[in-house]
């Protein structure tokens, strides 16, 4: 089997220990990965903060951070194929998906690279004519980044690229499930010349987050998972009061109404719901459909849903992969047959194929007679599609606002002031108007409620990871006063 290593302080090493990881096309070890613990973790931050104090990297102009960036962008565009394989290989996600996706993560690194010097400070005109105020924006130290193992190299990149374009030093904790693709990373970023212990990346199992999000040198903790996972993390980091953003999922709407082109319509609820087969965190989960075009939107998703390819991830003719651990097919699987005893009808999937591997097919749930069905309240991270019905916009905004989520959503209708409407009362992060799953680097990317707090992308972004420092600098030449004197 393959061997990988974790990258602390500038050196390859192997952890405190070893795991399996397994391929989800066939269930079967493929690789050996290192288990990092509590002292790999703290040799990790230690580096990190000692590094960030070091002039080799805290003397760098924010010009040279960004050259630093613009060449880790060029390598992580060279190595995209490879890393696309990589990645296909241990997670499951189709081919065609992961190399799309890490090709453009360059993109993302570039921007960064080209942001390092514009994070500006700012000149107070203050109400005293012998001062001089301005603010300075630091980095705020060692980041913590954790990231889960679907979209690993961007969601990465959302926090890597503006932590380290502010100034900041990183600990990188890849999931435990399909880590592979950022342990190879790592050899780009040590090619890139960064620095020792600017950027360390490493594996493990909750020891090792939960040493990681403690530890008391780490000032900013930027995480991606679920909720239940981000409470721990709030609880561990209480002791150190350190910063958090949390991008923690969702359980988005997909609304649409009955003048909306519903080719188009069907295309992007497939793109939104079975892309990725479902583990997206922006994953369009939630159909809301005027009840007048109900039958006929659902009839083209059944179609779709059934002519999907099913497949071995890497395959370009592949549609659906399998889903990354039997823990998380299994759960969905369950989920299903619960909301199928809840009144949702099937119509599509539903039933977990045999044979080797990790798959579930894309599955339709009607939901209308079933409002309250676990497939409807609970993100499933798999490709399931909940259906409601409605007749009016208000009842269409309530239902896509009934949900502690608040991360992304969709709308597609033709009437302009109808889109304004909708967007000005979806609560979520992200609205997509007659489209989905579009990205940038330049756009805040983030939620509330459930889905977390903070924003990733944008200058937001890289704003997030410094602290403003506010200066004084006295201009008269005249004494103080005594303050002991009257006048």
């Amino acid at each position: 089997m393959e061997r990988f290593q974790q990258y602390i302080d500038g050196q390859f090493s192997d952890g405190a220990g070893r795991f399996d990881s397994l391929d989800p096309a066939t269930g079967q070890a493929w690789a050996s990965m290192p288990d990092a613990n509590a002292g790999d973790v703290d040799r990790a931050v230690r580096a990190a903060d000692r590094a960030f104090r070091d002039p080799a990297w805290a003397g760098l102009t924010a010009t040279a951070r960004g050259r630093l960036l613009f060449r880790l962008a060029d390598l992580v565009a060279e190595a995209a194929p490879r890393l696309a394989a990589l990645e296909t290989r241990d997670t499951g996600k189709i081919i065609r998906e992961t190399g799309a996706q890490i090709a453009y993560v360059a993109d993302y690194y570039r921007y960064y690279a080209g942001l390092a010097d514009k994070i500006e400070g700012a000149h107070l005109p203050i109400d005293k004519p012998d001062m001089e105020v301005w603010l300075r924006r630091e980095p705020v130290g060692v980041v913590a980044a954790i990231v889960p193992w679907n979209s690993q190299l961007f969601l990465s990149a959302v926090k890597l690229g503006p932590a380290l374009a502010a100034g900041c030093t990183v600990v990188l904790k890849a999931s435990e499930d399909g880590p592979a693709p950022l342990l190879k990373f790592a050899r780009l970023v040590d090619r890139a010349g960064f620095p020792p212990g600017v950027v360390n990346i490493l594996t493990g199992g909750p020891q090792a987050g939960r040493a990681l999000t403690s530890h008391p040198l780490v000032a900013h903790i930027a995480f991606t998972g679920g909720p239940d996972t981000a409470r721990h993390i709030l609880r561990a980091s209480a002791e150190n009061l350190s910063r958090t953003s949390l991008e923690l999922g969702g359980k988005s709407p997909f609304v649409v109404f009955d003048d909306a082109d519903l080719d188009s319509a069907a295309n992007a609820q497939v793109a939104g719901i079975f892309a990725a087969t479902g583990q997206s965190c922006v994953a369009g989960s939630r159909l809301i459909v005027q009840a007048s075009v109900h039958e006929a939107l659902l009839a083209r998703l059944v179609a779709k849903a059934n002519a999907a390819a099913i497949g071995v991830p890497d395959r370009m003719e592949t549609e659906i992969g399998p889903l990354c651990t039997a823990r998380q097919r299994d759960r969905i699987d369950r989920i299903v047959q619960d909301s199928i005893a809840a009144g949702a009808v099937l119509r599509a999937g539903g039933v977990v194929p045999e044979g080797p591997g990790f798959f579930y097919p894309p599955t339709i749930l009607d939901c209308s007679d079933a409002p309250d069905a676990p497939c409807v309240t609970q993100e499933l991270f798999g490709p399931v599609l909940s259906v409601l019905s409605f007749d009016t916009e208000e009842q269409a905004l309530h239902l896509a606002n009934d949900t502690p989520f608040g991360l992304a959503s969709g709308v597609f209708t033709r009437s302009l002031t109808r889109a304004h409407r909708m967007i000005r009362g979806l609560r979520a992060g992200v609205v997509w108007v007659n489209t989905y799953r579009a990205v940038s680097p330049m756009a805040p990317f983030g939620g509330h409620g459930l889905s977390g707090q903070g924003r990733e992308g944008g200058l937001a972004a890289a704003l997030d990871y410094t602290t403003v420092k506010t200066v004084w600098l006295r201009v008269s030449d005249d004494p103080i006063p005594d303050p002991f004197i009257m006048r």
